[in-house]
This record gives C-alpha cells, sequence and structure tokens, in this order.
C-alpha cells in the first residue's frame, strides 16, 4: 500500500473546488493510487516529455477523474505517492495549456 503525500499547492487548488467535486477526487485519489499508482488505466497515464512548473520525479503521471486532472508522480522504493497539483481540464484545451 502507497502512502499519499500532497505538496503546498494541491490544498490550494483543492479549495476552489466545489466541496462535490472535492470529495470525488480525493476518493478517486484513494481508490486508484493507493495500491498500483503505476499501473496505466484508462484514466491513468505517463505524461511522456511533459515538463511542469513544479518540483517531480520523472516520469510525471496524470490521473483523470471527469473534468480534472491530477498530476502525481511516485516513489517505488518510499511505498509514496506525491500529488504535485490538480487541475480543471476544459475541453478546448491541451493538458500543457492548464498547467
Amino acid at each position: 500500500m502507497y502512502e499519499m503525500e500532497y505538496t503546498e499547492g494541491v490544498a490550494e487548488d483543492l479549495k476552489g473546488l466545489r466541496a462535490n467535486d472535492r470529495k470525488r477526487i480525493l476518493d478517486k485519489i484513494d481508490e486508484q493510487l493507493t495500491h498500483n499508482p503505476t499501473e496505466e488505466t484508462r484514466n491513468k497515464k505517463i505524461l511522456v516529455g511533459l515538463k511542469p512548473p513544479w518540483e517531480h520525479e520523472e516520469p510525471v503521471r496524470e490521473l483523470r477523474v471527469s473534468k480534472y486532472r491530477i498530476f502525481y508522480d511516485v516513489d517505488e522504493e518510499g511505498q509514496r505517492v506525491i500529488v504535485r497539483a490538480i487541475r480543471e481540464k476544459p475541453l478546448h484545451q491541451t493538458t500543457e495549456e492548464i498547467l
């Protein structure tokens, strides 16, 4: 089981969301990332070539929850997932544009 770690910016990201969106996102993080965060699925993938504006460990990964994107990386040795940012992704924007 992986331990969840949230960076400072994530609290700000969550603060701006409606309560039901915040709950759904946190529930999905627990469901999708605590047991096998490196397994790629329809909603979890590695973002190849993405250079985010925050400190991170390669590779940067993304969890999709409805119109939101959760950016994280995994410390396999330490058995922890570091959630770096949560962003809303409108249909007409690319991942790079929402960072």
